[in-house]
């Protein structure tokens, strides 16, 4: 998998990291990684199991709320919620002296792409795609990673890494055709697919505008602070497009909420879940055990949402699912190698 980048210089070599650096997307500095990560031990494996059985929930009740709230909507309750929450662990941020206001440019394009657009568009894609549709074009994420990095940030791409391109770009068109190859000459994408296609680009170049470290040391070097100054300028962003979501402007005619204790429940699994606890739980894995291993963990998002799909929501995985799941893997993992 590879090392995390300590900053945009000595990632000239994008290939030996493409997981990395979605970890890193996360906001886990290298600074914050263990120099000799420890063993994969029960608790390290625990803590890295929970974050991706909790980001297949997000999928499996974004899809299961979908009628009851519009999906931009739901972000922005998302990250309120969560704001409030991480709100006593980082409130320092906050200051008039505190250093985030010196780099309030970057921090409100970090928000604008981590916090208003991509979980906007994956509620988005839920409407009218799967959540297994969804994580699996997502976990095509590392491919958007060497993309990005080769047209926009001037990295270097060896064969191997376009082999593992290759494969994960069909289990994409797997995904997209519905396994039916014969329909790719007259494929009619269904707007979720387009949209966890924006979701997947934005958090690409998300990840790789973390891979500088201009952040003060005060807030890269602690989750909770990293989070809020993310949050801070992200949430002015997802209140804007929530509003034009309810100003018809988003193509919704009328934008309604079916309030229910259901949807709180929802509403408090997605802010608590998927973006607080998860978020903590990977940065200790990752901490722990580093990056190479952790990266594999990703992985196992569509097959947990394979799962929780058929138990919740009845939608029963297709062999499509399990071919484009193989050829996704299969190219990460050749991309992945040295």
């Amino acid at each position: 998998m590879g090392e995390f980048f300590s900053d945009a210089e000595s990632c000239h070599e994008i290939g030996a990291s493409p997981v990395a650096q979605v970890i890193e997307g996360l906001g886990y500095s290298p600074a914050l990684m263990s120099v000799v990560p420890h063993a994969l031990t029960p608790r390290n494996a625990a803590l890295l199991l929970i974050p991706p059985l909790l980001w297949a929930g997000n999928a499996v009740i974004g899809r299961m709320i979908a009628d009851q709230i519009p999906p931009i909507t739901l972000n922005f309750f998302r990250w309120a919620l969560a704001f409030v929450l991480v709100l006593p662990l980082a409130h320092s941020m906050l200051r008039r002296d505190s250093p985030l206001w010196a780099h309030w440019k970057r921090y409100t394009l970090l928000g604008l792409l981590g916090v208003g657009l991509y979980n906007s568009f994956l509620y988005l894609a839920l409407q009218t795609s799967t959540p297994i549709n969804v994580t699996l074009v997502g976990s095509s994420m590392p491919v958007f990673m060497l993309l990005v990095g080769a047209l926009f940030f001037k990295q270097t791409v060896r064969k191997r890494q376009m082999a593992g391109a290759v494969l994960s770009i069909l289990g994409v068109m797997v995904v997209l055709c519905r396994g039916d190859w014969h329909a790719l000459a007259n494929v009619h994408l269904v707007i979720g697919d387009v949209f966890v296609l924006m979701a997947t680009a934005a958090w690409s170049w998300y990840s790789w505008l973390l891979s500088g470290t201009q952040e003060p040391t005060e807030a890269r070097s602690n989750w909770a602070n990293f989070l809020m100054a993310q949050m801070v300028f992200g949430l002015f962003w997802s209140a804007a497009f929530s509003g034009a979501e309810w100003a018809g402007l988003t193509g919704i005619a009328e934008a309604h909420i079916s309030w229910s204790w259901p949807l709180v429940a929802a509403l408090v699994y997605v802010s608590v879940g998927p973006a607080v606890l998860a978020y903590r739980f990977w940065g200790l894995g990752v901490q722990n055990v580093g990056p190479n291993i952790a990266g594999f963990f990703v992985n196992l998002i569509p097959v947990f949402t394979a799962t929780l799909s058929a138990l919740v929501l009845g939608e029963m995985p297709q062999l499509y699912h399990a071919a484009a799941f193989a050829l996704i893997i299969g190219g990460i993992v050749v991309s992945s190698r040295k």
